[in-house]
């Protein structure tokens, strides 16, 4: 067999999903990426208790959708796997792009980037490809991509949150020692620590907490 892999460019089109609206009372614009298995339209329900007044959430959505149960019922997505994950990280830097230029929020004085789970290293490689200047990054039970060095946030001046329950059944203590390390050596200083009580799940009341 004669086979051959070979590459071209197009032009897609994707949704992304937004909570509230952005207004002159607004104080806090939050970027959100969800995890695996999820859609952006369900992942804002973990934000719905912000106050509305004060809070605009936009939630890009992962492209790669597939169906999660058997029964072909439920549908969630997934942001990358190990199959040309440089391409596709670039895809998705691009369709980052494409969000922020069109919601015009790279201005705005309290900008908070939050990934959670797989989420997490696709917010964490935006923010340094593109060095935003964010007030705050939320890790949220996710890993930190290892290719990223401490160069890479050499700009970054705002506050740098790693949660994580404490029972989590993806991050046993090996790894979330490895996940402390990285994201010690990543931030020094501007990293703060959070753990919880819980297994792999949004922490709602946490997220209610980091304004």
């Amino acid at each position: 067999m004669n086979s051959t892999e070979k590459e071209i460019s197009y032009a897609i089109t994707n949704s992304y999903s937004t909570l509230n609206e952005l207004t002159s009372t607004t104080k806090h614009v939050w970027f959100v990426c969800h995890g695996m298995g999820y859609l952006s339209r369900y992942f804002l329900k973990y934000f719905k208790d912000l106050n509305p007044e004060e809070h605009y959430i936009i939630a890009p959505q992962a492209q790669s959708k597939y169906y999660t149960t058997p029964k072909f019922k439920h549908i969630g997505a997934s942001w990358l796997t190990r199959e040309n994950t440089l391409v596709e990280t670039e895809n998705i830097m691009t369709y980052f792009d494409t969000i922020f230029d069109h919601e015009q929020i790279l201005k705005v004085e309290h900008l908070t980037i939050l990934g959670y789970s797989q989420g997490v290293s696709v917010a964490m490689r935006y923010l340094a490809k593109r060095q935003i200047h964010c007030s705050q990054l939320v890790m949220h039970s996710g890993g930190i991509p290892k290719e990223l060095t401490s160069k890479d946030f050499t700009f970054f001046k705002g506050k740098a949150k790693l949660i994580y329950g404490t029972n989590d059944e993806y991050l046993n203590d090996e790894r979330m020692a490895l996940e402390y390390a990285k994201a010690q050596e990543l931030f020094g200083d501007r990293l703060e620590v959070i753990p919880f009580e819980g297994a792999h799940e949004v922490n709602v009341n946490l997220i209610n907490t980091l304004t």
